[in-house]
Parts: structure tokens; sequence; C-alpha cells
């Protein structure tokens, strides 16, 4: 496994193209992350997977999608479940979002099994505020960091104990800002001693293998870099004050938070304290670019990411699923079910395409 580039990266496609499979056995990257756009139904998507593991030479890339529930989900009905959004479990009696929250994981589970997927980018820890955007709002659970931390450290050790990596998302708290961080900077205006409660959800799920940084600017900590590109950022507040130790992913460069051409954003972030960075948008120039310009994984990195794949030996049998499917059903059936997802990355594609 050594040698690797420090980047889950993505594909175009639903097949790979002869100059993608070309750049991706050259790059051998920690992962790749599926979109719709990758996504036409189960056999297509099972073939696709197996002939990225293929193209890589590798059985332990990490094959990750965002399957959080309600509008942000990757795979959709009819050929999938449906699934709530957090905001929405949380909104259950207590007793019954606790137990939504851990079948929720385990159907997950089951799907990213039959699939060959074996990261989740989720559950979403971030702590809903008045001026939360309205792109991640709904896939926060509360206001409260206590049903937060409740929620989410069921669905983490839910999904650990079922064999998929969860990924907590995004340190080290995104709810106090406005601004969508797919199209520009958003800047917290909290400060140090209220952004303590930020963190909350964040250190009772700290023991998650995977965990995603947030674009995110917060002055008190480095008035000049976006958390992912901070260095102090992320060893002050990630690694010291939320004790996170596992393997640490920086959300997507493709972003318009990041400034910069993407041999910098992708350097400045692993040199910050990320393990790796995440691309999205599948473009053919920008994979040339980073296949010869993404920094390797370090030893350090090397050894968090040692550690987190052993979680895919667990266990991951469920002799009763459609008993499991049809509780879920039942506790959620009140709950409304998104009719669209969403899909930022395919929005930042489109603005893309119009520069």
């Amino acid at each position: 496994m050594k040698n690797l580039s420090a980047a889950i990266l993505s594909v175009s496609g639903t097949t790979l193209t002869d100059e993608e499979k070309y750049i991706l056995e050259n790059t051998n990257p920690v992962g790749i992350a599926l979109f719709s756009r990758n996504i036409k139904n189960k056999e297509q998507l099972k073939k696709l997977i197996k002939e990225i593991k293929e193209t890589i030479g590798r059985s332990d890339v990490l094959i990750s999608v965002d399957q959080e529930g309600g509008r942000v989900r990757r795979l959709t009905p009819p050929e999938f479940r449906s699934y709530a959004a957090n905001i929405e479990i949380a909104s259950l009696d207590f007793t019954n979002a606790q137990r939504a929250s851990e079948l929720h994981a385990q159907l997950i589970s089951d799907d990213f099994h039959k699939l060959g997927i074996n990261v989740n980018f989720a559950p979403c820890l971030d702590r809903i505020h008045s001026n939360t955007t309205e792109a991640l709002k709904s896939r926060c659970f509360s206001s409260d960091t206590n049903i937060i931390s409740n929620l989410g450290k069921i669905m983490v050790d839910t999904y650990i104990r079922n064999g998929i990596l969860p990924c907590i998302k995004h340190l080290p708290g995104h709810g106090s800002v406005s601004t969508d961080p797919h199209l520009s900077l958003p800047t917290t205006s909290l400060l140090e001693n209220n952004f303590d409660e930020e963190l909350k959800p964040f250190i009772a799920c700290n023991h998650s293998p995977l965990a995603m940084t947030a674009h995110i600017l917060i002055p008190f900590i480095d008035n000049k870099n976006p958390l992912s590109q901070s260095n102090n950022g992320i060893n002050e507040l990630i690694r010291k004050k939320i004790g996170f130790k596992g393997f640490l992913i920086s959300d997507s460069i493709d972003m318009h938070a990041l400034k910069g051409t993407l041999t910098q954003k992708a350097k400045k972030a692993i040199e910050a304290g990320c393990d790796c960075i995440c691309y999205s948008l599948g473009n053919i120039d920008d994979l040339k670019e980073l296949n010869e310009t993404c920094p390797k994984l370090s030893d350090a990195s090397y050894q968090r990411m040692d550690k987190a794949l052993q979680i895919l030996h667990n266990n991951h049998d469920y002799p009763n699923i459609k008993n499991i499917s049809e509780e879920y059903s039942e506790l959620i059936k009140h709950i409304s079910h998104y009719e669209e997802t969403y899909d930022a990355t395919e929005v930042l594609h489109k603005l893309q395409t119009k520069e």
C-alpha cells in the first residue's frame, strides 16, 4: 500500500475512460468519491467500483459517497432505499430518534456492502444556528449539542460495528455561518469561548476513523487561512481540543472557498496537517495536474489509514434485514421524503462550465 497519493479523486461518468484508467493507475490515490453523475443503477455501479479497484490495483481503495439522507444522497429511489435527513430523525421523540439513527446506519451499511462502497461521508455533526446556510441546515441534527453528540455517536458506532468507515464532518464546526463554501469562503463571528460548544459533538465522536475538515475562516485561531489549510487550526482545534487521532480528509478542494490552483490548494492542505485532499469534479485536465503534483501520504498518515482499514473486516451480517427495513420505515413514515437530491458538486460543475 506504499506510494499512495494523498488524494480521494473522482471520475467523470458511469464507466472509466482510457485516460482515467491511465491516470488512476499512475496516481494510485487513497480513494475515489462517487457522485450522481457516476450512478445509473445497481449493476452499473457495482461494475464501475470493480473497474476502479482493478485499475488502481488495490482491494482497499476507499470508495466513498455522501449518503447522509434527505436531500443529500447519491443512492436514490427507486433503485435504493429512501433515507430521512438528520434534522428529521432528530425531530422524533428521543428514544425513537436513537433507534432510527441506528437503523439508518445499519441499512446504509447493507446497501454499501452489496455494492462495494466502504466509506460514507457522514454523519454531519455541525450545530444548527439561526444563520446556518440552507445548504447545510437539514443535514444537521439539531441546535442542541447533546442531541447531536448522542445521535451522531450512535451512527458512528453502528457504521464501525458493521464494517463501514464513517467520516464525521465538518470539523471543527460549520453551522455558525450563512455562506455556502461551494461558492465563497465563510467566516465565523463566534469567539473562542463561544466556539467551544461547536466542538462537543466532534469530541463525542472523536473515535471515528475518518473526519472531514470545514472550509471556514475562524479568526481567533487563524485570521488568514481557511481551517482546511491552517496548521494552527488543525493542530490546536482538531488534533488537540477535539482530540481526533484518525485519518483527516480536506473537504473538496474544488470549492470556491479555497483560492489558487489545484496544486496549490492540495499542497497547502497537506502541509497544514490534512492526511489527504478530496477532489470532486472529475475533470480530466484536473486529474492530469493532480497526477503530476499531488503529495504522497506521509508515514503518520499511513499509520492512521492502516488503523482505519482494520474496521473493514468487522462483521456485517443482517439475518433480518427485511425486518430492520420495515422498522425503519415505520419510524420515519411521518417524515417528509425528498423528491430531489442536492449534489453541490454538480452545481460547481455547472458554474465551472459557465466561467
